[in-house]
């Protein structure tokens, strides 16, 4: 038998945890024929043939693989329009693209979920280079509650005056629960409720393919992503979404390459085309197997006394496991082992260091078949209070599952874990 060196009670305790995830294994791999068919269905409704899957050069013009993602993307995203691009760098450009397209000078965009993550905050309030508050577009945030609910009554009140509503979905380096669909509704509900007529707009990063439908079903106008997370289904190389109504869209579109031409050019150079349309026929297993992953390293920490977010019980509308460790030596280690426990790179030693968009060392472990792939297993965290770590991926829940236990192993390897 082929097998890791784990010590024999890592090996229990990970027997242990699986036991209890049963329940949610079996939520999720419903939730994962369902989106298979529904993307399935996807690709069938918008007749994608083999010509589909070629590139094209110079300015793209009539490039049916590129303009056929988008209508896939579209259906499968529950939207009028998307615009799929290995243009964008990651989902903080798509992000980026789509504030700078829809936000004019004297325009205000009301975050609803407190601060934004780090590399946003640049984009949104940095004071060179030339972002929004350059331009003199106002930046309005409400916080969640202390439960880490939205608060539902400001967000009605304060959403009258803003132009965007923005959401994140997904905790980012926060303890605070990532949002589920039924919560993005209430927030959409309340901005309406309002009379706001606000685009309301959700980074729906981690998120996609782990519930049924997404964010645009339940009242969002715009959903914004990365390929390389969700999405991407592990095929894609680069690249992000914006996905929609079709007018809004069309205006990102004119942010990402020039008003008047928008969608209608941009080439798809080799196999970008095949790439992004087998990426998503791909997604909505590659996520199931992320969230099972999440899922057990949730029962598995827990089983080994440390604080897990969220819980392996709770419902899960994103694929990030979040463990609250205590010291930077263990969240060292912790990475360490994700990344001796994965299939590139397993010999590298990930460090912390001056990542740049960030107010502190970054670490990050992705031994990865793409650079960065936050939906094949990962794990980062900045070096600050209270040292929890974020794992998210594993596109192959057995692989991802002997990765995680690998991290509790090269722990106990250093003396900073007792069993």
């Amino acid at each position: 038998m082929i097998s890791f060196d784990f010590n024999e009670d890592l090996i229990k305790k990970a027997e242990i945890a699986e036991k209890k995830s049963g329940d949610s294994f079996e939520r999720i791999s419903e939730i994962c024929r369902y989106n298979s068919e529904k993307v399935l269905k996807a690709f069938i409704d918008n007749g994608v043939s083999d010509m589909h899957l070629k590139g094209t050069t110079g300015y793209g013009y009539g490039d049916d693989g590129r303009d056929k993602a988008d209508q896939v993307f579209a259906q499968a995203l529950g939207a009028e329009d998307a615009l799929v691009r290995y243009n964008f760098v990651n989902g903080t450009h798509a992000i980026s693209t789509a504030l700078f397209g829809i936000l004019r000078p004297g325009d205000i965009i009301l975050s609803v979920t407190g601060k934004p993550y780090d590399t946003l905050e640049q984009v949104i309030n940095g004071d060179e280079g030339g972002s929004l508050k350059e331009f003199g577009i106002r930046y309005e945030e409400i916080d969640l509650l202390p439960d880490g609910r939205p608060d539902l009554v400001e967000i009605e009140k304060r959403s009258k005056e803003a132009k965007m509503v923005y959401i994140q979905r997904s905790r980012g380096y926060s303890l605070r629960p990532s949002l589920t669909l039924s919560v993005i509704m209430e927030i959409c509900e309340a901005v309406r409720r309002g009379g706001s007529k606000a685009v309301i707009t959700v980074d729906n990063c981690y998120g996609e393919f782990v519930e049924c439908v997404e964010p645009t079903s339940v009242g969002a106008d715009l959903i914004i992503g990365s390929l390389i997370k969700n999405p991407g289904g592990g095929i894609c190389l680069t690249g992000g979404y914006i996905a929609g109504k079709k007018e809004l869209v069309e205006l990102c579109a004119y942010r990402l390459t020039t008003v008047g031409t928008g969608k209608e050019v941009g080439c798809s150079l080799g196999q970008q085309n095949r790439e992004i349309l087998l990426g998503l026929f791909n997604a909505p297993s590659a996520v199931a197997d992320a969230v099972k992953a999440s899922v057990f390293a949730s029962a598995f920490f827990g089983e080994l006394g440390f604080k897990t977010f969220p819980d392996h019980r709770e419902y899960r509308t994103d694929i990030i496991c979040s463990v609250k460790l205590g010291t930077p030596e263990k969240l060292i280690a912790f990475c360490e082992g994700i990344q001796g426990g994965s299939p590139v790179d397993s010999n590298a030693m990930p460090e912390p260091w001056d990542m740049p968009g960030y107010g502190c060392k970054v670490i990050m472990a992705a031994g990865a078949f793409t650079m960065g792939s936050s939906i094949e297993l990962s794990a980062d965290a900045p070096l600050r209070e209270p040292y929890a770590v974020w794992l998210q991926g594993g596109i192959s829940y057995y692989a991802a599952r002997a990765g995680i236990i690998n991290a509790a192993q090269r722990m106990l390897d250093k003396g900073l874990l007792e069993i």
